[in-house]
Formats: C-alpha cells, sequence, structure tokens
C-alpha cells in the first residue's frame, strides 16, 4: 500500500512476531480485567456471607456458587474459586491459597485482600468489621475501574475506526485515481514521502492505543 514493491515483502517479515507480541499483551490486560471484575462479584458474596455469620472458608464456597451463577463455570474466576474450595478441604490455608491466586493473576486487588486478611488474623479483634472495610474500598476502586471503562468504550471504537480512515483513504486513491499517487512510487523521493507517512500513522496509532488505556 505505501510502497507498491514486493521487495518490501521482506523487510516487514519481523512485522508478525511485533504483532503477535501485542496481541498477547493485549490479551492478558483484557483477561487481568475479567477477573478483576469477577473478583468484585465474589467479593460481594463474600461480603453477604461474612455479615450473615459464615466462616471463611464457606464463603468461598457461596462465591464459587455466585460466580458459576453470573459468569458460568468457565469463567477464570469461577475454576479458580472451584480449585481453592478443593484445596480448602486439603487443610491448606485460604490466605495462601488466596495469595497464590494472586501472585499468579498479578492483580494487585487480590494481593491486597490477602494482606488485610492475613494482618487480620494474626491482630484478631473484629474480624468482621476489618473484612468487611477492606472489601468495601475494593469494590470502590473496581467499580471505578468499570466506570472508567464505560466511558473510555466509544472513545476506543473511535480510535479504531480513525486508525483505518488513512488506509482507506489511499486504497481509494489507488482504485479511483492512481495516476494521481503514481508520483509517490519508483523514485526516491516518493519513498521517502510515504516512508515518512508510515512512520508518521504508526507513531499516531500507537499514541492513540495509549491514550484510552487509563490505569487506577
Amino acid at each position: 500500500m505505501f510502497y507498491k514493491s514486493s521487495v518490501v515483502f521482506f523487510f516487514m517479515i519481523p512485522l508478525p512476531f511485533w504483532y503477535v507480541r501485542q496481541r498477547k499483551k493485549q490479551q492478558i490486560r483484557l483477561r487481568k480485567k475479567r477477573l478483576n471484575y469477577q473478583f468484585k462479584d465474589a467479593l460481594n458474596a463474600m461480603q453477604v456471607g461474612i455479615s450473615a455469620g459464615y466462616s471463611l472458608d464457606n464463603t468461598i464456597k457461596e462465591a464459587r456458587k455466585d460466580l458459576e451463577h453470573l459468569h458460568g463455570q468457565k469463567a477464570e474466576l469461577t475454576r479458580e474459586f472451584a480449585y481453592i474450595e478443593r484445596q480448602l478441604g486439603h487443610s491448606i490455608p485460604l490466605e495462601n491459597l488466596l495469595y497464590d491466586l494472586g501472585v499468579r493473576t498479578r492483580i494487585e486487588d487480590i494481593l491486597n485482600f490477602t494482606d488485610v486478611l492475613v494482618q487480620a488474623k494474626k491482630m484478631g479483634g473484629n474480624m468482621r468489621g476489618i473484612l468487611n472495610r477492606c472489601i468495601l474500598s475494593i469494590e470502590e476502586r473496581i467499580q471505578v475501574k468499570k466506570e472508567i471503562d464505560a466511558i473510555l468504550a466509544s472513545k476506543k471504537m473511535e480510535q479504531k475506526i480513525m486508525s483505518f480512515i488513512p488506509l482507506g483513504i489511499i486504497l481509494y486513491m489507488q482504485f479511483t485515481s492512481p495516476e494521481f499517487l503514481s508520483v509517490l512510487y519508483g523514485n526516491p523521493v516518493g519513498i521517502f514521502v510515504m516512508t515518512i507517512c508510515l512512520l508518521l500513522y504508526i507513531v499516531a496509532f500507537q499514541w492513540g492505543v495509549r491514550l484510552t488505556q487509563i490505569e487506577v
């Protein structure tokens, strides 16, 4: 599209590897986001159980049931809580299992909740009140993330559409008025101009992606 040369194809061979790496990063971000939102639903169920006087082990069971109802048995956190439930049957401490989950998923909220749980067990006292305050704080943080994602959803779609418009313009000109763009192909000046355009396009695309990625 930018060079009309088969030779350039060989210089573009590394691009698929870069694209696959970027897609992996994107999928990791999406998976962490899903886990974070599912964890909020799990915290809601745990808070209800704690307020009703259930033990922490029993609240995990209730949370797993809620996750199955809301997200299905194949959801990431549903499977994780089912695994935790089985491990609790082998007398493995809940805080160890939650910490392992937080490390594997790299979700800060899970690690924070685990730290509060460990401290609450060490200090004793009103564990129910401590955990309820911690759960409310984490839920508010996750809710803010959801609201930001909802606000940015339309902007992300606009960014994707705008990213394809320059390519669409070039294709349109090539099909409707090829002689108008012919000066940009097959000569050093044209190659230089199209290279600058391609670099600007890549920079603008990456900038647009970064602008729509807000971490809380």
